[in-house]
């Protein structure tokens, strides 16, 4: 019984000693040293080939190694095999620290005060309490749980937007596409945490930014294609928003040329809100090994028919 590690080479040497230590019943193979493929039970990738039911017959569980499962055509997954994310409390953590990063930028104006700075200008701005700072999360999965859960001792007005209802510490959940008009309305910084779907896939178009409060921000964690970047980029230059924080975009790395670049309203960071901790990506999948042992449901489990 072994895995198969098909991800970052740079990254394999960690994965193989860390599954040594907590799966030593787990022998590591990587790619392309497959062996014998009818060996390979469990696969750990960011992208696998297409055929994996030629490829390896007895595969059991696919491991993303990423935080999004958007990368994989889940409709050609053979239906017997299980497809997880090694989301785990370490990688919520790092993504909560760069969400709580990211609102206070917009909320104290650091934006603004990185041009002064670039342009010569001393220039105080007024303070707005968190008190009436409205703050409101797309997406409340594990990830946007604990972002809100980091932001709430701050005392922001919270909010969030989901598929289905979940608890909002301190605030209200909007429900549905029949309700997400009304909440972008109410949030002053907005902070996409949405998985990417067909149903996700440019949702943060002119449309919907025009229904933001007048020079609310945006942080984007989700992906690139969640967002128009033309739409945001008139919405930037006619103040419709006032600043956003972006992690992710459509093509990255940026072209030399990207807009977003150097806009004095723009902060760009190279994806690196949040990702894959190899010590609890183990931990997830030793308990998924012991889980399946013992015939329970899988820690993470994609939902194909959802995707994510």
């Amino acid at each position: 019984m072994c895995i198969l590690y098909m991800a970052d080479p740079a990254d394999a040497q960690k994965w193989r000693e860390c599954l040594s230590s907590m799966a030593p019943e787990l022998e590591f193979r990587q790619w392309p040293d497959v062996g014998n493929p009818a060996e390979v039970r469990y696969l750990l990738a960011w992208e696998p080939p297409g055929n994996l039911a030629e490829q390896f017959c007895n595969l059991r569980v696919l491991y993303a190694a990423g935080a999004g499962v958007d990368q994989f055509d889940l409709a050609s997954l053979p239906s017997q095999v299980s497809l997880v994310r090694l989301v785990d409390d370490s990688m919520a953590g790092i993504m909560a620290e760069y969400v709580l990063f990211a609102v206070l930028a917009l909320h104290r104006d650091i934006l603004a005060y990185q041009q002064d700075q670039r342009e010569g200008r001393w220039q105080p701005r007024p303070i707005v309490l968190a008190s009436q700072r409205r703050v409101g999360v797309m997406g409340l999965g594990t990830l946007g749980r604990v972002a809100l859960g980091r932001l709430q001792p701050l005392g922001f007005q919270l909010s969030g937007w989901n598929r289905s209802l979940k608890d909002v510490p301190g605030g209200r959940c909007y429900v549905g596409p029949g309700q997400l008009d009304e909440f972008l309305a109410q949030c002053d910084i907005l902070v996409n945490m949405l998985p990417l779907t067909p149903e996700t896939k440019g949702i943060l178009n002119a449309a919907r930014l025009a229904c933001l409060p007048h020079g609310a921000g945006l942080i984007n964690v989700g992906r690139g294609a969640h967002l128009v970047e033309q739409d945001l980029l008139a919405a930037l230059d006619e103040g419709r928003v006032g600043g956003a924080v972006l992690d992710v975009l459509a093509q990255e790395p940026p072209s030399p040329n990207n807009p977003f670049s150097k806009h004095r309203r723009v902060l760009l960071t190279p994806h690196i809100a949040s990702d894959v901790q190899v010590e609890g990506g183990v931990a997830v999948i030793v308990e998924n090994l012991r889980r399946e042992s013992e015939g329970m449901p899988l820690l993470n489990l994609v939902d194909r028919s959802k995707g994510y």
